[in-house]
């Protein structure tokens, strides 16, 4: 077993054991998002393509797997937020051991995350769990850890039913009406110059309806979601860091939506890109590494301490310029600069709003920094 297998392992099973993970153990392994560098399971055969419902539920023969939901909301009063929820699958059983169900152990390690903003104030909680806290099943579709869940309310996949609460934040959606698109080749999408790929699809443009509580004060809100769903055995190279990803709503329906990631390198310069162009019916344009690029405008120095740990300062960029065939340059601004879920796998999760070739607003995630 690798270090960083080690430590992921380490992670869960003290967390599941109701013990806090040490940090500082946790720092003398391997970086925590080099483990999508790892190869885990088989890699995704081009070949087999898409199928629904059955791709709405696990592939275990994939080690990393996710779905993943974000929202801009905005509330009766003018006030706005945004809304995070994720459940992640990761194998650890390379040669398929477990052979019986357990309620304790079937070869896959399960957390979720569910992330809330304001403007001003973010907050990230996490959860984990063995096999009998979690339920993923296709059709009917649920992805469910404990009382976490993305669940259909019939019996088509869409509406959903988005649920999570922790503390004093909470929220309760019904996300419905988007097509579904796939991205990359019919959602074959390539990952890294060396050809790292995952499947994924989404469902860019989700109306959602509902109520969330902030800080103890309940609200009803609407808004736009994006649902996004992706597996593979390994996104990205060993030699790179981490990425920068964008999904964006057009402030003009009719416009459709964008998504575009880049992947770092060691030295943090971006070496891959691919981009999504789609349209308000779900038509996708795919535009690869030579027609897209991302540039820094500006960054953002952030502390982080806790109980196990001295200050460290860590930059994060918060604007961009990206540059997408067919577009005008398209400025990116974070809505909250410090967007970080400072959780067992720390990374930067919010809300941004986009100027110039492309107006809108969207979520960026900032992993491996």
């Amino acid at each position: 077993m690798n270090r960083l297998k080690a430590a992921v392992i380490f992670v869960f099973i003290g967390t599941l054991s109701a013990c806090q993970p040490e940090v500082e153990q946790i720092s003398k392994n391997k970086p925590m998002h080099s483990g999508f560098a790892q190869q885990f399971g088989e890699p995704v055969n081009k070949q087999q393509g898409l199928s629904f419902p059955r791709d709405h539920g696990p592939h275990h023969q994939q080690g990393i797997e996710w779905w993943y939901v974000t929202a801009n909301l905005e509330a009766d009063n003018g006030d706005t937020f945004g809304v995070q929820w994720t459940l992640f699958r990761l194998s650890v059983d390379d040669k398929n051991t477990a052979t019986e169900t357990s309620p304790w152990w079937n070869g896959q390690l399960y957390f979720a995350h569910f992330a809330i903003q304001s403007d001003t104030q973010h907050h990230a909680f996490e959860k984990y769990g063995r096999s009998g806290q979690v339920n993923i099943t296709a059709q009917p579709f649920e992805a469910r850890l404990d009382d976490w869940q993305l669940a259909s309310k019939e019996a088509t996949f869409l509406p959903l039913n988005l649920k999570a609460q922790q503390e004093n934040y909470s929220a309760n959606l019904v996300l419905a009406n988007s097509p579904l698109v796939k991205h990359g080749e019919q959602g074959y999408s390539q990952k890294t110059h060396q050809g790292h790929a995952s499947y994924y699809y989404s469902y860019p443009f989700l109306q959602a309806k509902g109520n969330i509580t902030f800080a103890g004060e309940t609200y009803q809100v609407t808004g736009d979601a994006w649902l996004d769903r992706e597996w593979s055995s390994a996104l990205i190279d060993p030699s790179q860091n981490g990425w920068d990803w964008f999904s964006i709503q057009a402030d003009d329906k009719k416009q459709g939506g964008l998504m575009a990631f880049c992947i770092r390198n060691g030295q943090q310069s971006y070496d891959y890109c691919s981009a999504s162009h789609i349209t308000q019916s779900g038509q996708v344009r795919a535009i690869d590494n030579n027609d897209v690029t991302l540039q820094v405008l500006k960054t953002s120095e952030l502390t982080t301490q806790t109980a196990q740990t001295t200050p460290s300062n860590k930059t994060y960029p918060i604007k961009w310029q990206l540059n997408v065939e067919g577009f005008e340059p398209i400025t990116i601004e974070a809505r909250n600069p410090d967007s970080r879920n400072q959780l067992s796998i720390p990374y930067w999760e919010g809300r941004i709003k986009t100027q110039g070739g492309f107006k809108g607003k969207g979520y960026a995630e900032l992993v491996g920094y």
